[in-house]
């Protein structure tokens, strides 16, 4: 028998690319998943994969004394927490939130007071990774709350993450550093797409300036992750120009809280927010490459037909 089959159902509210995958990976670790989604083809797509789904938060909650929120931002987390049928409204006392998203620390903080007057705990655990370790329960955990909420939490966090990193004792700590890494993530992404460009416009054959590139001083993981689906032509979203408007756009007003300029961060997210009112929002984030196509004529590779 799976060690976990007789635990408590575990929740997965957000079934995108992430959450989907995580789900299926805690179900993969033995736990009973019930997940939630606005979308129907996302409930279907989990059912589908031997999943149970529930209709709204609250009748997730209802079951499950620890959920997952994977969702898109502050907003969402709200509605799914506190809106009509939501989380707070049939959670258990002693029940544990996991918010995965990427929102900020003054948010989150915030969040850890309100779920608190409801008897319920949180732990801040933004995810890092993308949706193949998601699904390979491979991803890596910012985290911070009490050691209680830790211990409640460490089945799932087992069965989701390849790392979990303890970042502090309260809410706040896990989404400070993930903001960090969103700052360098876009950063690089923004940086790898000007590079590519540059290239592009000089005459060297994109491909050759790819390999050249992974293989010397100026490569970074997003180069090498993100540059062969410009090569390829392809910008299936598997992280969309849009989440950086967002994730860039909390580091812009964090840096503001601070009082802190952050003039690189700003110029990758003008860049962003460039390429989206391009109407490259929901394309994948590579292809903030195509501002330069707008404003330059930059010859872009084309995807090459089956």
């Amino acid at each position: 028998m799976n060690k976990n089959s007789e635990a408590a159902p575990v929740g997965v509210i957000g079934l995108g690319s992430m959450g989907m995958g995580t789900a299926l990976a805690l179900r993969e670790a033995g736990h009973e998943v019930i997940g939630c989604d606005v979308s129907a083809e996302a409930r279907q797509s989990f059912v589908a994969a031997g999943g149970r789904v529930a209709e709204s938060p609250s009748g997730v909650a209802s079951e499950c004394d620890v959920v997952l929120i994977v969702v898109v931002n502050s907003q969402q987390v709200d509605g799914v927490l506190f809106g009509t049928d939501g989380v707070v409204s049939t959670m258990r006392e002693g029940g544990l939130v996991i918010q995965c998203a990427t929102v900020a620390p003054s948010y989150v903080r915030d969040l850890g007071e309100r779920l608190a007057t409801a008897g319920i705990g949180l732990l801040d655990a933004p995810i890092s990774g993308g949706s193949v370790k998601a699904r390979d329960g491979r991803l890596s955990v910012m985290a911070s709350g009490s050691q209680a909420h830790f211990d409640q939490a460490a089945a799932v966090l087992d069965g989701m993450a390849e790392k979990v990193y303890r970042l502090g004792d309260a809410p706040g700590f896990g989404s400070s550093v993930k903001l960090v890494n969103q700052h360098l993530a876009g950063v690089h992404i923004a940086a790898a797409a000007e590079a590519m460009a540059l290239g592009i416009s000089m005459g060297i054959d994109p491909d050759t300036l790819y390999e050249v590139i992974t293989n010397s001083a100026g490569n970074s993981w997003m180069f090498e992750n993100r540059v062969p689906h410009i090569l390829s032509g392809d910008y299936t979203p598997f992280s969309a120009v849009d989440i950086f408007v967002k994730d860039l756009g909390i580091v812009h007003s964090t840096g503001r809280e601070l009082t802190l300029p952050l003039p690189i961060a700003s110029t990758a997210l003008q860049q962003f927010t460039a390429a989206s009112a391009a109407g490259h929002g929901r394309e994948d984030d590579s292809a903030v490459i195509k501002v330069y196509q707008h404003i330059a004529g930059l010859d872009l590779p084309t995807q090459k037909e089956e």
